[in-house]
C-alpha cells in the first residue's frame, strides 16, 4: 500500500462490511490470496455510487464476485450490474458467491474473455468499473468509454501499482516491466483523452475517476 500503513489501518476502523455475508467473502478471499478492493477504495465506490445512482453498471474483471456483491448493496432496487470473468476457477466462485448473497436479481455474470465480450454489449452504462488484469486496462479502454453514457463515469482500481507506477523501468522487477510500462501509458491515455474529465487518487492501491463529456 502506498498509504501509511498506520493511517490506513485507523482510517479502516471505522468502515464495515455491512452484512455477514460480504464480511464472509472478504475474509475467504484474504485468505486465498485473492485479489479484492481494500476497504478504502470500498468506501470510496461506495460513496460514488450513493452520490450518482448509477441504474447500470458494468464491471470488467469479476473474480469472485465481492466487488460486484459490495456495490450491489448501495444501489437502487431496480439497478443492475453486469459483470465480466474469464478464469474457470473464479467463475465457479463467483457464481456460489453470489448466490450466497442473494444478489442474483441485481447481478448478472458474464463468462469469458472481455475483449470478445465487450463488443457484444448493447446497452449503455451509468458506471463502468474496471478491475481486471493491470496490464490490459488500455486494451478495454475505448470500449469502455464507447459504453458509457454521457455524464457516466469510468471507475479504475489498481492504477498506481503499490508505488511501482512511480518508479523508473529499471527500478522494478524485469518480470513486472510491461505491466509497469503499460500501466504509465494508460493512464496518460485517460488524463489526455478528450472525451474525458478524469482524476488520480492515492486511494488504496491507487483509483482513476473518469467522467465522460
Amino acid at each position: 500500500m502506498i498509504t501509511d500503513e498506520r493511517l490506513a489501518s485507523f482510517i479502516n476502523s471505522f468502515s464495515v462490511d455491512y452484512d455477514e455475508v460480504v464480511t464472509a467473502i472478504r475474509k475467504e478471499a484474504e485468505e486465498n490470496g485473492i485479489p479484492i478492493i481494500r476497504r478504502e477504495a470500498g468506501e470510496f465506490i461506495k460513496m460514488i455510487i450513493l452520490m450518482n445512482r448509477p441504474e447500470r453498471i458494468l464491471e470488467i474483471g469479476a473474480a469472485v464476485g465481492f466487488s460486484a456483491i459490495f456495490m450491489s448493496r448501495f444501489l437502487n432496487s431496480d439497478a443492475h450490474i453486469t459483470t465480466i470473468e474469464n478464469y474457470p476457477p473464479r467463475i465457479e466462485q463467483a457464481k456460489q458467491n453470489i448466490m450466497r448473497a442473494g444478489a442474483q436479481d441485481k447481478i448478472t455474470l458474464l463468462e469469458g474473455d472481455a475483449h470478445e465480450i465487450l463488443p457484444q454489449l448493447d446497452d449503455e452504462y451509468d458506471m463502468v468499473f474496471m478491475d481486471a488484469a493491470k496490464g490490459q486496462y488500455g486494451s478495454f479502454f475505448d470500449e469502455s468509454i464507447e459504453k458509457l453514457k454521457s455524464g457516466g463515469i469510468l471507475l479504475c482500481d489498481n492504477v498506481l501499482q503499490d508505488g511501482d507506477v512511480l518508479e523508473s523501468r529499471f527500478a522494478v522487477t524485469r518480470r513486472n516491466r510491461t505491466i509497469h510500462a503499460r500501466m504509465r501509458e494508460y493512464l496518460y491515455s485517460l488524463t489526455h483523452d478528450e472525451r474525458l474529465e478524469t482524476g488520480i487518487f492515492n486511494i488504496g492501491d491507487g483509483m482513476s475517476l473518469s467522467i465522460k463529456k
